[in-house]
């Protein structure tokens, strides 16, 4: 019971430094704040949004004004309407392209690091493939075969961007697998699902996490390339990346600002914001930060 007490306190401890590390970042608490705040609005997108996104009306290509907010587009729909439902769009794009593609690496790089031999040099061949292709055209091609929507987007992101993961979590795997905590649950004769998931794992919680938000900046930004190509999401539905579509002709860039510059700037300070958030917990996870 101490034992069980002792380990609760050292982790409650833990985790204050790691907030108290985090704290001094003023850029990254900023930030954290922005993305709770463009969360909450993309969740309460239904409420908030003054009309259906989708709705179209007889004023086409309107400049923003009391009664459109950030105008509206060349078939009359509402600007800011849109703008939120495309932000609920590319992160949930983003969010479940992380959980998909953190999870594959995890559980691979945690068996390929654990019981090594052939499982790791098979799971280490198919990663090196993988990651020997370029990534984007990785994507394309990808998004070519199995075609744009929704659901084929999240899943063809999650399942390229597993190898990073599995490779770290491996690398972390194979030093915590030599110390003696894990050799002493060896020894006592406990489970291997026991070792892996309540021993090694929760110590390579932290690196993951550092590499999830990059994963999730980068799936913003593929799902904007792709829905501006027009191989993600697909209209009617709104997301970031296919509200730039609409700003292809130079008439729109000079002239229609409101049409592709919310969307844009959005698109940086969500990528921006998540960065900032991903080196801070960097800096606040490492044990050799100074304090």
């Amino acid at each position: 019971m101490n034992h069980n007490s002792g380990a609760s306190e050292y982790k409650n401890s833990t985790f204050r430094m790691v907030i108290k590390r985090f704290r001094k970042h003023k850029l990254a608490v900023a930030s954290l704040y922005f993305l709770s705040f463009i969360t909450i609005l993309a969740i309460l997108a239904p409420i908030i949004a003054p009309y259906d996104p989708n709705k179209v009306s007889t004023a086409f290509s309107r400049p923003p004004s009391l009664k459109h907010w950030l105008g509206t587009d060349q078939i009359g729909r509402d600007m800011f309407s849109r703008l939120l439902y495309a932000t609920r769009i590319s992160l949930f794009v983003g969010f479940a392209a992380t959980v998909i593609s953190t999870f594959i690496g995890v559980i691979l790089g945690l068996i390929a690091g654990y019981f090594g031999g052939v499982v790791d040099i098979i799971i280490m061949r198919i990663t090196d493939t993988i990651m020997s292709f370029p990534y984007i055209l990785l994507v394309l091609v990808a998004a070519a075969i199995f075609g744009p929507g929704l659901w084929n987007i999240i899943l063809i992101l999650g399942f390229v961007d597993w190898p990073g993961a599995a490779r770290l979590v491996r690398g972390n795997v194979l030093s915590l697998r030599e110390t003696n905590f894990v050799k002493g649950n060896v020894v006592a004769g406990m489970p291997n699902r026991y070792i892996l998931f309540s021993e090694i794992l929760p110590n390579t919680i932290g690196p993951v996490l550092v590499y999830a938000t990059s994963v999730f900046a980068i799936s913003i930004l593929d799902e904007s390339a792709l829905s501006f190509l027009g191989m993600g999401v697909r209209p009617p539905t709104a997301s970031l990346g296919n509200i730039l579509n609409g700003a292809e002709s130079i008439t729109i860039l000079t002239s229609k600002f409101w049409l592709w510059v919310p969307a844009g700037v959005l698109i940086i300070l969500l990528v921006v914001s998540i960065n900032f958030v991903g080196d801070a917990l960097r800096d606040a996870i490492d044990p050799s930060a100074k304090e």
